[in-house]
């Protein structure tokens, strides 16, 4: 599939979804969970960017949290495609051409990073989404790394999930890693992991493009255990827990270690 053809096929498919999607959050229809994991899957097809999943991700436990590591705009059409999510996201991507009306369309839940002070309401926005059933994912380093490691998490953002529980008497956190591996199947390595991670001053528009026009991208999504928690847990520790256990899963898959991985990862329902 040339880039001409990609490109098109890319465009067409925002344009039929984003209004579709727009009448179906108005009417308030099953359709706008459902819509954009077919949205991700298709545009996923598009760039050639095959997804390898290990574990499962939780379909029982509620209120649930994923918290994953963070190297690219890829990760949403990623994680999204494996089922219906709210993603929270920093405030300026709802102000970004064509994935900032898709991200409103997906009920994404914005963090101005800026205002210390929000974070409260922040916090009440998640408590609100996962109360109501629907899974949230937190990029817990609160920023984008090169994919080539996980960078330290910030712990404010978990108060969204004790919020939810004051409702629910106790809630869910599921690891989750995204590792990059393959580049027209040859492993990337540190030195071209760059091809698919998207960081610090990178432009988004030609590293798009980019993956438009190169594609043939492997990554591993890897869902760990699921940790129940109590509303007395103490957040930070919660929150070196959920790293620890992300950095070990991002480790193994960057490394192919798949017999160690399997040990690590969740089977539906499983948890520590």
């Amino acid at each position: 599939m040339g880039f001409a053809y990609r490109t098109l096929l890319f465009v067409l498919v925002l344009a039929v979804t984003v209004p579709t999607q727009w009448l179906a959050l108005k009417l308030n229809l099953r359709l706008l969970r459902t819509l954009p994991v077919w949205f991700h899957r298709t545009i996923l097809k598009i760039l050639n960017v095959k997804v390898e999943v290990i574990g499962a991700p939780s379909k029982q436990d509620r209120p649930l949290l994923f918290v994953s590591n963070h190297a690219s705009w890829l990760d949403i059409v990623v994680l999204g495609s494996t089922g219906p999510l709210v993603f929270i996201a920093k405030s300026e991507i709802a102000n970004w051409p064509l994935f900032g009306t898709f991200a409103r369309m997906q009920r994404s839940i914005f963090v101005d990073r800026s205002k210390r002070h929000g974070t409260g309401q922040v916090n009440q926005s998640i408590a609100k989404t996962l109360s109501a059933g629907d899974p949230v994912v937190l990029f817990g380093e609160g920023t984008s790394s090169d994919g080539n490691r996980v960078l330290p998490f910030r712990s404010a953002l978990l108060g969204g999930l004790r919020d939810a529980m004051e409702e629910n008497g106790r809630g869910f956190v599921q690891p989750v890693s995204i590792a990059y591996r393959k580049f027209h199947g040859i492993p990337m390595g540190r030195r071209y992991r760059d091809i698919a991670s998207w960081y610090g001053d990178m432009d988004l528009v030609p590293h798009l493009l980019r993956v438009l026009k190169e594609g043939a991208i492997d990554v591993t999504v890897a869902f760990g255990k699921v940790q129940e928690v109590a509303h007395a847990d103490d957040r930070k520790a919660l929150s070196r827990n959920v790293e620890s256990a992300v950095r070990r899963l991002n480790s193994l898959s960057l490394a192919g270690r798949t017999e160690l991985l399997a040990e690590s990862v969740s089977l539906a329902g499983e948890r520590r």
